[in-house]
């Protein structure tokens, strides 16, 4: 039997979001877009971002899942979560002290495919820690506090990151020393003050049970095989409005920086990028809470359909913004439009998710999620195709705020095809 966690319980098990949050935000959004001017040819900086995070996001895609599940059969005194956890977090130290010094583009590719490689060694197991340690009908409650910290790390990064960061350095020993300093405060809240119950097993040695574990780890995927999907369309006719909807979104948030720099000419583009960031990450929070109580009262798949609207919105206006005022008016209005939608497409999906397989149905998301933060970033090459065909019109931005208006009302009309569920 669990014991039910008070508040400082659920801000422990899930402090180290924040140090990860702040970690990933602060280097896709603000420090990588602004180290790369330095060493990639000024007419494909953003071919150069999109390539190296696109490959970032595929070695997330494979090793966060199988790292999970090599946890879930983890034998020791320690349990089976934080050994893992603590190995992945150790090697962020080394190659965040790499990054910090990467002054040619091969270094700086070698620390962040390193980066996102030894993350998600301990992303996967430490997605387990909560239900592991939440009773059940805390779960909803521990998630909100989980999302909570994820935003904050955002909102940190967004104001501090940018403020800290001179470009005109020959290096980011200050802001990289910064993202350490919030990753290890993250992680010993939580790897000191979670009691993991040991999970070793007396009728088998350690070394035998944990040579099994890169078996188990395919197990997954056998799971997968045998979806019916014509049984279960309404659920992937979501994911796929998902994906649509997040691939406008991660691709405005990628190439940001680049935009303000170019288009508005600003006269610090890292430090707006960071307010940027934080006006929309800030509405999307306020109207995430809202959207819950506005979908219970009106239904989920009007607020989708609104949110939608406004998000598509957003990114025409963004067409239209030439002074910082305006395009953080704007993208206050892109912000409501995903937190809305968020709020919304995820209620959805629990309901369309069969109750005996919802964890694995659930899991399938992150097809969506991650899938694409990693198409998003492939636009970086057609930005600057468009960008160098008539040099100064920036009709690379224009169109990349175009499609991600067109994604946002594909979206949209996919959610057309979802069948309301039996009752």
């Amino acid at each position: 039997m669990k014991t039910r966690l008070n508040t400082i319980d659920l801000l422990v098990l899930n402090a180290y979001w924040v140090g990860l949050s702040f970690m990933w935000n602060g280097l896709h959004v603000i420090l990588l877009p602004a180290i790369l001017l330095k060493i990639a040819p000024e007419h494909l900086k953003n071919t150069y971002l999109g390539l190296l995070t696109f490959g970032g996001l595929i070695i997330a895609m494979v090793v966060q899942p199988i790292s999970g599940a090599i946890s879930d059969r983890w034998r020791s005194a320690w349990g089976r979560r934080r050994p893992l956890a603590v190995l992945g977090t150790a090697f962020d130290l080394i190659f965040l002290t790499w990054l910090a010094g990467a002054g040619e583009l091969g270094w700086l590719i070698v620390g962040y495919l390193g980066l996102q490689f030894s993350s998600n060694i301990a992303h996967g197991p430490l997605q387990g820690l909560l239900p592991d340690q939440t009773p059940r009908e805390q779960l909803g409650q521990a998630s909100g506090f989980k999302n909570f910290m994820d935003m904050w790390g955002l909102i940190l990064a967004s104001l501090i990151l940018g403020r800290v960061f001179n470009p005109q350095a020959d290096n980011s020993w200050a802001p990289m020393a910064l993202i350490m300093g919030m990753l290890i405060i993250g992680a010993t809240i939580t790897f000191v003050g979670v009691r993991e119950k040991p999970s070793n097993l007396p009728s088998q040695p350690d070394d035998a049970i944990n040579r099994g574990t890169f078996i188990q780890a395919v197990q997954p995927l056998r799971d997968l095989r045998r979806i019916d999907w014509k049984v279960h369309r309404a659920f992937g006719w979501l994911i796929a409005s998902r994906f649509f909807y997040l691939t406008a979104i991660y691709g405005i948030q990628v190439f940001a920086q680049y935009y303000l720099r170019d288009v508005l000419a600003a006269e610090n583009p890292v430090k707006l990028t960071g307010d940027l960031l934080a006006t929309i990450t800030i509405a999307l929070v306020l109207f995430a809470l809202l959207g819950g109580w506005l979908g219970d009262r009106f239904g989920h798949r009007k607020m989708a359909y609104a949110a939608s609207g406004i998000g598509a919105l957003g990114c025409l206006l963004l067409l239209f913004a030439r002074t910082p005022s305006t395009v953080l008016a704007f993208g206050s209005v892109l912000g409501i439009g995903i937190g809305l939608f968020l709020t919304a497409n995820w209620a959805l999906l629990n309901e369309h998710a069969p109750a005996a397989e919802a964890g694995m149905f659930m899991g399938l998301t992150n097809l969506a999620t991650a899938g694409s933060g990693a198409v998003g970033r492939l636009e970086g090459p057609l930005i600057d195709a468009l960008n160098n065909l008539n040099p100064g019109a920036w009709m690379g931005y224009s169109g990349l705020f175009i499609t991600g208006a067109i994604c946002i009302l594909i979206s949209a009309f996919l959610l057309l095809r979802v069948e309301r569920p039996s009752r």
